[in-house]
């Protein structure tokens, strides 16, 4: 046999591919490690608490450099639950479905069901120039209302029992994506509060004889429990979490016939 003729006696082909199964085989258990970074260790519905750490299937920590210069560890095993859960199970077995412990308006922002949130951070979310990215409009000055669209400003707002809740007098855009975010709305009552409605829950019906927004998600006298945030011009990453759980949560939990089959 001449030198180097080694396909004469070995199957090239099949050991190439045996060695790409091998790489293949490892490329996914690599990247399923990879996507517990962050979710994980799971909590265990029948003890409470976190699992253990599984260090097979489970990356070791690793220091992240974020945009801004920051680090992130991810995974952090400290991290879990950040308090008792106030849902209970309706069924022993795991995977049942929960349902919050509160009986009144309150179980909208305990965080069950369509109104959980994560814990983000404390800080808004910046644009590439370092600026908060959704604000209102009086502090971004540049946006404006299109000329042939309705401007929301100075309309007012109906929750799903019909009833008045307010009048919107803010819009909040975002500079990222150049669109807008929220409505700032002045409660109806209380005129030195206000509270902001996500665009994606508030409905201008286009056949109504009044210019006027309905919000189905939530009745007028749950709109006082909408989280505030600390700065009246600018929203933190965990705040916009728990404005839209709110609103969650009421698609659900606003009336006691929500919770039922429809059938």
């Amino acid at each position: 046999m001449p030198k180097g003729a080694i396909t004469s006696y070995i199957d090239v082909a099949q050991l190439v591919l045996y060695a790409f199964w091998l790489f293949f085989a490892g490329l996914v258990f690599y990247l399923r490690r990879e996507d517990r970074r962050e979710g994980y260790p799971l909590e265990s519905e029948t003890h409470g608490g976190l699992k253990g750490w599984d260090w097979l299937f489970l990356p070791s920590p690793k220091t992240f450099l974020l945009a801004d210069g920051r680090t992130v560890l991810a995974p952090r095993p400290e991290e879990g639950p950040t308090g008792p859960l106030k849902a209970v199970k309706r069924e022993p077995w795991p995977g049942a479905p929960i349902e919050p412990t509160a009986t009144d308006d309150s179980r909208l922002a305990d965080g069950v069901g369509p109104g959980a949130y994560a814990q983000r951070a404390e800080r808004p979310d910046l644009t590439w120039e370092g600026k908060p990215r959704i604000v209102p409009m009086r502090v971004a000055e540049e946006f404006t209302v299109a000329a042939d669209d309705p401007d929301p400003r100075g309309m007012p707002v109906y929750g799903a029992d019909r009833v008045l809740a307010g009048t919107v007098t803010e819009i909040w855009v975002d500079r990222g994506e150049s669109l807008p975010r929220y409505y700032e709305m002045e409660l109806e009552g209380a005129r030195d509060r206000t509270v902001l409605i996500p665009v994606t829950f508030a409905d201008v019906p286009r056949f109504s004889r009044e210019r006027k927004i309905v919000v189905e998600a939530l009745l007028a006298r749950q709109f006082a429990g909408v989280p505030a945030q600390r700065d009246p011009d600018s929203i933190t990453l965990r705040e916009e979490e728990r404005v839209m759980a709110y609103y969650g949560a009421g698609t659900l939990y606003a009336t006691a016939d929500r919770e039922e089959p429809l059938l």
